[in-house]
């Protein structure tokens, strides 16, 4: 492979900053070429002045898919552009900072890093390029425990007394979006409800977007028409993967700290921190005691009875919804990479023939338990699946008055200002007509606040008048989520490396979002599992401390 250089490297120094030439492109590594990884790729090229100048991931059609579209295009791959893996590029950069710093003539390096694997490898990859200094974006969630978010948070720690020497930013995309950023404008800056009192956000899931991600899939590579795994994958079972509270709406957590628990725009005050968090949720629907009777005995949509009347049809959904109305994309794709490849070059008709054939595929009390998990099943029964994650949760979030110290400049409505009690309310369910569009009510005390991803609505209390906004709606996921992240995170390297602006203020003026804000919002997650588990309120100062305060010393 063209990025392979050496098995072994010496190491490298920390805080290394290769010395380019000023104002260069910002030169960037994609890290998994799956859905997310072309995205980010996508969002590059589409907006920002950035270039994506290579790519890892273990498997070839994927790699190359990408490095085709975005690195290498038309040619062949050279020197430093097509890695195997991750472990693979830090081999190479090692040895190529050695040559360098020896006074050879060597290619340019990276400048920073989008990692876009499966949950659970996240924690592994950024520990491991940890000690390049490398400006690192992972794919929400941060990892998949709270042991292992903790060991990120340690690993990306300079030594004692020194300052950072690389940006973070996590794929935490609502943030980023014309619509949430006006949102939280409105809120905080122009503060058109007054003071915020109670707010509810809800993330509809989508009903057949659902039982394709959280219900029978599981992450399967086929090669030369062969499936292969390692029984690692998508998000159906806990045991393999996280909570769908971590994995699908651990950002909505996060949306919500941000508006209700981060310092004002330009305020340099301690967050305004929750006191008691709550959950409960479980899995429903999808299960056999919701099965149709008419279904009898079948795991298979294909020889199911009750194929024609059942909405969760995998034929309904794969082939008529999509592939037969010319989308041959996701999610059809993720049952079969090679669709794409074949409408293009064999026609619907044996793109159709072979999605049936997947969709085929099942399993019976033969098969051993190890392969009927360890593989995606997109023909079975969604009420005979072995998924076990909540399909509708509800977390609640509530805070207590916590005005700022006093002083004699400070009234006591100032010192209270953004930090009086309050309530937040999340809902994530699955069996929803829109698909992620977040929706949401937001009560101050001087107006009410209506959004539903596309428009904000704003209800004055003293004059009974509504002013509706429309932000600005670009291309591309989340609400232009991804192109803003993207756009957010390469501004603050450029900022980093041919500005000469400081780390730490180019994490606050660019990302927006430091390590910590991280931690707490993934360790929220946490905390609300375990309350919908135990069946108990946590109190978070406590949980924390316990938790988190113990292992490593930051501000909960």
């Amino acid at each position: 492979m063209a990025g392979e250089a050496s098995k072994s490297g010496p190491t490298v120094a920390s805080g290394y900053r290769d010395p380019f030439e000023s104002h260069k492109a910002t030169r960037l590594l994609i890290i998994g070429a799956g859905a997310r990884g072309n995205a980010y790729a996508r969002a590059v090229s589409e907006s920002t002045k950035a270039s994506v100048c290579a790519v890892a991931d273990p498997i070839h059609q994927k790699r190359e898919a990408l490095g085709r579209k975005y690195v290498w295009k038309d040619s062949d791959p050279v020197e430093g552009q097509s890695f195997g893996d991750w472990r693979e590029f830090v081999r190479y950069e090692r040895l190529r900072r050695q040559r360098k710093n020896e006074g050879e003539s060597v290619g340019p390096g990276i400048d920073g890093v989008f990692i876009c694997t499966l949950d659970e490898t996240h924690a592994e990859i950024i520990t491991g390029l940890a000690p390049l200094s490398l400006h690192l974006m992972s794919e929400k969630p941060l990892a998949t425990t709270l042991k292992d978010c903790l060991n990120i948070y340690q690993s990306l720690q300079p030594p004692q007394g020194e300052s950072p020497r690389a940006l973070f930013s996590i794929g935490h995309v609502l943030r980023y979006s014309p619509h949430n950023m006006l949102l939280r404008k409105l809120l905080l800056d122009d503060r058109v409800i007054g003071e915020v009192l109670s707010i509810e956000h809800t993330e509809p899931v989508g009903w057949w977007h659902f039982s394709h991600s959280y219900v029978r899939c599981v992450l399967c590579i086929y090669i030369s028409g062969w499936p292969l795994t390692e029984g690692r994958g998508n998000w159906r079972k806990e045991s393999t993967t996280a909570p769908s509270l971590l994995t699908k709406s651990c950002h909505d957590i996060d949306f919500l700290l941000w508006l209700l628990c981060s310092p004002l725009p330009g305020s340099d005050t301690s967050p305004h921190l929750p006191t008691h968090i709550g959950s409960m949720g479980s899995l429903k629907y999808f299960k056999q005691s919701r099965k149709p009777d008419l279904a009898g005995d079948a795991t298979n949509c294909v020889s199911c009875p009750a194929e024609g009347k059942c909405i969760y049809s995998a034929k309904k959904i794969y082939e008529e919804k999509f592939l037969k109305c010319g989308n041959a994309g996701w999610p059809v794709h993720i049952v079969d990479p090679e669709i794409e490849e074949l409408v293009e070059s064999k026609g619907t008709q044996w793109a159709i023939e072979r999605l049936r054939s997947r969709l085929a595929e099942d399993y019976d009390n033969r098969t051993p338990k190890e392969e009927m998990e360890r593989r995606p099943w997109f023909g079975r029964c969604v009420y005979e699946s072995d998924n076990d994650v909540c399909d509708d949760q509800i977390v609640t979030m509530t805070w207590d008055d916590d005005p700022l110290p006093r002083t004699q400049h400070l009234s006591t409505g100032e010192r209270l200002k953004g930090r009086g009690a309050k309530t937040a309310v999340f809902h994530m369910v699955a069996q929803t007509e829109k698909q992620c569009e977040r929706r949401g009510r937001v009560y101050g005390s001087k107006g009410e606040m209506e959004y539903d991803s596309t428009t904000i609505r704003v209800h004055d209390f003293a004059t009974s008048k509504a002013e509706v906004h429309y932000p600005h709606q670009p291309g591309g996921s989340h609400g232009g989520g991804d192109d803003g992240l993207t756009r957010h995170f390469v501004n603050a390297i450029e900022a980093v490396e041919q500005e000469a602006t400081p780390i730490k203020e180019a994490q606050i003026r660019h990302i927006g979002c430091t390590l910590e804000d991280v931690i707490r919002s993934h360790a929220m997650v946490f905390a609300a599992e375990e309350a919908r588990r135990e069946k108990m309120v946590v109190d978070w100062a406590g949980w924390w401390q316990k938790n988190v305060d113990s292992v490593i010393h930051i501000s909960p």
